[in-house]
Protein backbone atom coordinates (compact mmCIF):
# COMPACT_ATOMS: atom_id res chain seq x y z
CA UNK A 1 0.00 0.00 0.00
CA UNK A 2 1.48 3.43 -1.14
CA UNK A 3 0.29 5.53 2.32
CA UNK A 4 0.65 8.40 0.12
CA UNK A 5 -1.43 7.51 -2.77
CA UNK A 6 -4.23 6.56 -0.29
CA UNK A 7 -3.75 10.13 1.36
CA UNK A 8 -4.32 11.60 -1.49
CA UNK A 9 -7.11 9.91 -2.81
CA UNK A 10 -8.55 10.37 0.67
CA UNK A 11 -8.11 13.91 0.27
CA UNK A 12 -9.94 14.44 -3.01
CA UNK A 13 -13.16 12.06 -1.82
CA UNK A 14 -13.18 14.11 1.50
CA UNK A 15 -12.95 17.29 -0.98
CA UNK A 16 -15.93 16.19 -2.63
CA UNK A 17 -17.75 15.61 0.05
CA UNK A 18 -20.87 17.29 0.51
CA UNK A 19 -22.82 15.01 3.59
CA UNK A 20 -22.73 16.76 6.88
CA UNK A 21 -22.99 13.36 9.18
CA UNK A 22 -20.25 11.75 7.46
CA UNK A 23 -18.08 14.78 7.51
CA UNK A 24 -18.80 15.11 11.30
CA UNK A 25 -17.87 11.29 12.12
CA UNK A 26 -14.86 12.68 10.35
CA UNK A 27 -14.21 15.34 12.59
CA UNK A 28 -14.65 13.36 15.64
CA UNK A 29 -12.53 10.44 14.43
CA UNK A 30 -10.13 13.82 14.17
CA UNK A 31 -10.71 14.79 17.59
CA UNK A 32 -10.53 11.12 19.12
CA UNK A 33 -7.06 10.70 17.38
CA UNK A 34 -5.07 14.22 18.50
CA UNK A 35 -3.42 13.96 21.24
CA UNK A 36 -3.07 17.20 23.52
CA UNK A 37 0.68 17.59 24.43
CA UNK A 38 -0.24 18.95 28.34
CA UNK A 39 -1.62 15.08 28.74
CA UNK A 40 1.53 13.88 26.92
CA UNK A 41 4.22 15.49 29.29
CA UNK A 42 5.25 14.46 33.18
CA UNK A 43 4.09 15.82 36.50
CA UNK A 44 6.95 17.71 36.57
CA UNK A 45 7.20 19.34 33.39
CA UNK A 46 3.51 20.67 34.28
CA UNK A 47 4.44 22.00 37.64
CA UNK A 48 7.64 23.87 36.05
CA UNK A 49 5.20 25.23 33.66
CA UNK A 50 2.40 26.45 36.11
CA UNK A 51 5.06 27.55 38.23
CA UNK A 52 6.63 29.70 35.18
CA UNK A 53 2.92 31.31 34.52
CA UNK A 54 2.57 31.86 38.04
CA UNK A 55 5.93 33.76 38.27
CA UNK A 56 4.68 35.83 34.90
CA UNK A 57 1.68 36.82 36.38
CA UNK A 58 3.09 38.06 39.61
CA UNK A 59 5.30 40.09 36.80
CA UNK A 60 8.55 37.93 38.12
CA UNK A 61 10.15 37.52 34.75
CA UNK A 62 13.64 37.52 33.69
CA UNK A 63 15.03 39.65 30.51
CA UNK A 64 16.05 37.01 27.79
CA UNK A 65 19.23 38.82 27.55
CA UNK A 66 19.94 38.07 31.11
CA UNK A 67 19.04 33.98 31.06
CA UNK A 68 21.16 33.95 27.44
CA UNK A 69 24.36 35.95 29.18
CA UNK A 70 24.26 34.45 32.76
CA UNK A 71 24.05 30.43 30.61
CA UNK A 72 25.57 31.12 26.96
CA UNK A 73 28.23 29.04 28.29
CA UNK A 74 26.44 25.85 28.06
CA UNK A 75 25.27 26.58 24.79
Amino acid sequence: MDIQAEKIRLIEWLAGLNDPKTLSEFISLKNKKEVDWWDEISAEEKKEIEEGLEQADKDELIPHEEVMSKHNKWL
